[in-house]
């Protein structure tokens, strides 16, 4: 393992450094849905360990990234996994559309951030690319199924997507500025 080193990170070790504590970020919001989904959304369990597992598997990719390149994780890691476990608290408290709406929100901003750094990574960081390109599909799977199932109602997607969009987006602006 090299040591790790003290001078600024290039843009794919900070695009890396962000994603690892958003996936840290995306563990734990299924940690906290998965604490009162068993109440309120039951069937929707097994779902949730598979997609906890799934951003398990994807924030070891951007870790073992980080440790073959010596850099730090970063300062938001921790926050994201609180921040993360509240919000997966709150909104497996309010059921099954209230936690499909979380996930589709999202991976709707994650995803268009996977594919803007990919753009932007392409032909400078081939193992950037490539780590980022493994989580691609389960991310859009996650959207997916969640979509689905957030449109069989109306009241918290509506109040959720945009408050949890923002909240993403502005995760994602701190972390690549810290």
């Amino acid at each position: 393992m090299k040591r790790l080193r003290n001078k600024a990170p290039t843009f794919a070790e900070r695009v890396l450094k962000v994603n690892h504590a958003g996936e840290n970020g995306a563990v734990n919001i299924y940690a906290g849905q998965l604490v009162f989904g068993r109440l309120t959304a039951p069937s929707m369990l097994a779902e949730l360990r598979e997609f906890r597992s799934n951003e398990e598997t994807h924030r070891e990719i951007f870790a073992s990234e980080l440790r073959r390149r010596g850099v730090r994780r970063c300062r938001s890691f921790i926050l994201c996994g609180i921040g993360g476990y509240r919000l997966g608290l709150l909104t497996g408290l309010f059921g099954r559309t209230a936690i499909a709406a979380t996930s589709a929100a999202v991976e709707r901003v994650v995803l268009v951030h996977l594919q803007q750094q990919l753009h932007e990574l392409d032909g400078s960081d081939a193992e950037a690319v490539a780590a980022i390109s493994r989580i691609v599909v389960d991310e859009q799977e996650h959207h997916d199924r969640s979509a689905t199932q957030a449109a069989e109602g109306w009241f918290w997607p509506a109040i959720l997507s945009p408050v949890v969009a923002i909240s993403t987006e502005s995760v994602i602006w701190l972390g690549m500025r810290l």
